[in-house]
C-alpha cells in the first residue's frame, strides 16, 4: 500500500509552500461517454474482518456510492500451507456479501507463500520463484469466482516499489504478467485484465520509476495484453486538479501516455486503484495553504477537499476509467506511522468530514443529469 517517504508527502516535503501550486481547474464532466467507476480500496482486511464488520465496511461503499470493492485476494493467504491446500473462505464470503450488494469486486492477485518465493527471500512480497506457479493459481481463482461475477482482475500491487522484492524488475513482472492473463483469460474468456497499480515514485534504491517500469513492461508486450493500467497518484496535500512547477503524481500521468502511445496502445485506459490521504502520522499536517519540510500528513479538513477533488478530476478525463479512494477505516491511533490515518473514518467507526465530501462528489459525477 502506502509508504512515508515513497509518497514523498505529495511532492512537498521540498516545498516552503503551496504558491507552487499555480491553479486549479475541473475540466468539463460532460464530455465523459462511459461511466466512471467509484470504488474503495481495503487491501488485505476484508477476509479477516468479522461478518458485523465486513457488513459496516461494505455498508460504507454504498454510502458513498461506490460501485467497486478492491481487495487483495492473496495468494499467501489462500495457499500458505502448500500448494495441494487452499483456504477460500474469506474470499468466498466477501464476495458474495459484495454480490448481495450489487458490489463488483477487484480482486489484486499478489504476495507469495514460503513454499513458492525464490530462495533467500523471506517475506511475502518476494516475486513468485516461478511465474508458472502464479499463475496456475490465478486461473484457479478465476474458475472459482467467474460464476459470482468475478470478471476483473488486478495483477500484483506496486511492482515497481517494495511489494517486489528482493528488488523491483520489470522484466520478470512482465513475464508474470502474461503468464497470467493468459491464464485467467483461458478459465474465463470475459476477464478484463489491469496490469498492477504503478506506485508514483522515483527511482531509487528498492524502487523503478512508474514511467521506466511501465516503458520496460510495454517493451515486452505487457501493455497488449491487459485492458487497462492502474496507477496510484496520491497528491497529498495538493490537490489532484493543482497545476504546479514540479508536477505532482497526477500530472505525471501525462508520462505514462505517453509511453502508451509510444507503445501503440494510445487509449489504453487508466484505473487509480489506490487514490487518498492520511489525516495523522509523526510530522506535522497540512491544511493546503503551507507545505513544511516535516508535513507527513493533511487535516481532515483537507482531506475532504482532496476526496472531493479527486473524484471530480477523474470524471473529467476521458482516459481514466476508475477510481479507488485508500481506505474505508484507519487501522491504528498509532501516530509514528501515516500508514494508519487514511481511512474515511476514524478507529472508533466516527465517520471524518471526507465520507460525506466522498458521498457528494460520486453523486455529483453518476447521478443522471
Amino acid at each position: 500500500m502506502v509508504k512515508i517517504l515513497r509518497k514523498a508527502i505529495a511532492f512537498g516535503l521540498l516545498v516552503a509552500s503551496i504558491d507552487f501550486a499555480l491553479s486549479f481547474s475541473h475540466p468539463a464532466t460532460s464530455a465523459r461517454q462511459l461511466p466512471l467507476r467509484p470504488g474503495i480500496s481495503y487491501g488485505d482486511t476484508l477476509v479477516w474482518m468479522s461478518e458485523g464488520r465486513l457488513n459496516d465496511a461494505l455498508s460504507d461503499a454504498e454510502t458513498v456510492g461506490a460501485t467497486w470493492v478492491r481487495a487483495d485476494l492473496s495468494w499467501q493467504d489462500v495457499q500458505a500451507d502448500g500448494p495441494g491446500k487452499y483456504w477460500w473462505d474469506g474470499f468466498d464470503r466477501l464476495v458474495r456479501a459484495a454480490r448481495s450488494r450489487e458490489l463488483t469486486v477487484l480482486p489484486v492477485l499478489a504476495y507469495t507463500p514460503a513454499w513458492a518465493r525464490p530462495a533467500g527471500c523471506d517475506v511475502p512480497a518476494c516475486a513468485p520463484a516461478d511465474p508458472a506457479k502464479f499463475a496456475a493459481f490465478a486461473k484457479t481463482a478465476a474458475e472459482r469466482y467467474r460464476n459470482l461475477g468475478v470478471h476483473t482482475w488486478e495483477i500484483w500491487n506496486e511492482p515497481n516499489a517494495g511489494f517486489w522484492k528482493p528488488a523491483p524488475d520489470p522484466r520478470a513482472y512482465a513475464a508474470l504478467l502474461k503468464a497470467s492473463a493468459a491464464a485467467i483469460r483461458a478459465a474465463d474468456p470475459k476477464a478484463q485484465i489491469i496490469m498492477g497499480g504503478l506506485a508514483a515514485n522515483p527511482t531509487g534504491p528498492g524502487r523503478v520509476s512508474q514511467v521506466s517500469f511501465l516503458s520496460t513492461v510495454s517493451k515486452l508486450g505487457g501493455n497488449r495484453v491487459v485492458n487497462a493500467v492502474a496507477y496510484h497518484p496520491y497528491t497529498y496535500p495538493f490537490l489532484p486538479s493543482a497545476k504546479t512547477r514540479f508536477g505532482t503524481s497526477w500530472e505525471k500521468m501525462r508520462s505514462l501516455r505517453k509511453v502508451l502511445a509510444d507503445n501503440e496502445t494510445p487509449d489504453l485506459p487508466i484505473w487509480l486503484t489506490e487514490v487518498g490521504a492520511p489525516t495523522g502520522g509523526p510530522g506535522a499536517a497540512s491544511d493546503g495553504h503551507a507545505v513544511a519540510r516535516e508535513t507527513t500528513h493533511v487535516t481532515e479538513k483537507r482531506q475532504a477537499e482532496i476526496a472531493k477533488d479527486t473524484i471530480a478530476t477523474a470524471a473529467g478525463d476521458q482516459l481514466i476509467s476508475a477510481v479507488f479512494w485508500y481506505a474505508d477505516k484507519d487501522l491504528s491511533t498509532d501516530t509514528s506511522s501515516n500508514e494508519n490515518f487514511y481511512g474515511l473514518r476514524r478507529t472508533d467507526g466516527s465517520a471524518k468530514p471526507a465520507l460525506a465530501a466522498l458521498r457528494e462528489a460520486i453523486g455529483d459525477v453518476t447521478r443522471p443529469r
